[in-house]
């Protein structure tokens, strides 16, 4: 009985975990010969350093994909049993964050926990979204664009009285203000390159 207990919460997790791990944007990036992500701009495997590519339906495709991945983690949490949606949406956001295919090196998690969080709880999702977007063209720094969504989204689901998806979006609002460390350094440097700016190497 335990172990049936613990079947199938482990199956979503573990399936929203090699779901989110596969890294979108560089796979795409070698299909059509943009190169290895890792050595282009920021070395990261989002959206974000896809753009840098100049590249801009890539970009657009990476994001979507990373956006859904985290969305089907949920719903295949879901369809397993109900209530397990919400572990299949962690799988997948830290597996695209921690992918064992890139010894645990992968994106900051900005667009699969949009995905995650518009399959759980769409007033969240709706918040994270606009508040990334008007961030980033206000400010045309990604970082802060994903960063204040990120903050944003428990607040939200929180005023809405989510209590268990506060807990699961505030600890991937503080993972994602750790993925962003860097950035946020050079951000209070006056460093951090611009939506869209390219870099030929990944900063150090």
């Amino acid at each position: 009985m335990f172990v049936q207990a613990w079947l199938l919460p482990t199956l979503a997790l573990l399936a929203g975990y090699f779901l989110g791990s596969i890294p979108f944007g560089l796979l795409l990036a070698r299909a059509t010969g943009a190169g290895d992500l890792r050595t282009i701009g920021s070395g990261n495997i989002g959206a974000t350093n896809v753009l840098r590519t100049g590249r801009k339906g890539l970009a657009a495709a990476t994001l979507i994909l990373d956006v859904l991945k985290g969305a089907v983690a949920v719903l295949f949490g879901e369809w397993l049993q109900p209530g397990l949606g919400a572990l299949g949406g962690v799988g997948a956001f830290y597996g695209h964050i921690f992918p064992v295919w890139l010894r645990f090196h992968g994106g900051k998690g900005i667009a699969t926990f949009l995905g995650v969080a518009a399959a759980l709880h769409w007033p969240s999702a709706l918040a994270f979204a606009v508040t990334w977007l008007a961030l980033s063209l206000l400010t045309r720094y990604s970082s802060v664009g994903g960063v204040g969504a990120a903050i944003t989204t428990p607040i939200v689901s929180a005023f809405f009285f989510q209590a268990a998806l506060t807990l699961v979006f505030l600890a991937f609002a503080l993972t994602v203000l750790w993925t962003h460390r860097a950035n946020l350094g050079r951000l209070f440097e006056g460093t951090e390159p611009r939506i869209g700016q390219k870099a030929s190497a990944p900063p150090t």
